[in-house]
C-alpha cells in the first residue's frame, strides 16, 4: 500500500525517532508498505517519519544505479566512521521541487541492525553512503537543506515555508 508522505515543516521530521529494541514481523507490512511508497514516488530511499512512523528504520535501493547493492533495510542506524567530502545534488521525497549540492563524506562505516535483529557493519562510498547518510540524518531530524550554507537557506526559505504551510500535491510528489 502506498502511504501518504509527511512533509517539510511537519513536526514528525524534526525530531530523533524512536530507536527499536528488536524487529519482529509485525514491522514486515510496514517496510512493504514502505518500499512500495518509495517507488511510487520515485525515490532511492525512505525514513519511517517520513511515512508519519517514529520508527528509527528507513528503506534504501540504489540497484538503478547500482546492480551490486540489492534493496536493504536500515535500523538505529549510526555513522561511525566517514572519510573524504563529496558534493552532489539532493533531493527528498519530502521537500518536492527542490534540489541542492549538498557536501557529504564519500566513505562511510554504518553500523544498524538488520531485520534479523543482527548488529551488522556496512562500509559504503559514493551515491551508496549518500543515501545512508540522508535516510540516518532523516531519522535524527535533520534535512538536506540544513546542510546547505546559510545563503542558500535564506535563498529556499520562501519555498520551505510554502511547502510547510500548504504541504504538497500529487504531482509534486512525482518530481523527486
Amino acid at each position: 500500500m502506498v502511504m501518504p508522505l509527511t512533509h517539510f515543516g511537519m513536526d514528525i521530521l524534526r525530531k530523533k525517532t524512536k530507536r527499536l529494541e528488536n524487529y519482529d514481523e509485525s514491522l514486515d507490512q510496514l517496510v512493504e508498505d514502505m518500499f512500495e511508497t518509495m517507488y511510487d514516488a520515485n525515490g532511492i530511499g525512505l525514513a519511517a517519519n517520513q511515512v508519519g512512523v517514529d520508527l528509527a528504520l528507513a528503506t534504501i535501493d540504489i540497484s538503478e544505479a547500482d546492480e551490486s547493492i540489492e534493496p536493504f533495510v536500515i535500523i538505529n542506524p549510526e555513522i561511525i566512521e566517514s572519510e573524504g567530502a563529496e558534493m552532489m545534488e539532493e533531493g527528498c521525497l519530502s521537500i518536492p521541487g527542490i534540489h541542492e549540492n549538498v557536501k557529504r563524506a564519500e566513505y562511510i562505516k554504518v553500523r544498524y541492525m538488520t531485520r534479523d535483529n543482527e548488529i551488522v557493519e556496512r562500509e559504503a562510498e559514493g551515491l551508496h553512503a549518500r543515501v545512508i547518510q540522508h535516510e540516518t540524518d532523516h531519522l535524527n531530524g535533520t534535512f538536506f537543506v540544513d546542510r546547505v550554507s546559510p545563503v542558500k537557506r535564506r535563498f529556499l526559505k520562501r519555498k520551505l515555508d510554502t511547502i510547510a504551510k500548504e504541504g504538497f500535491s500529487v504531482e509534486d510528489e512525482d518530481q523527486d
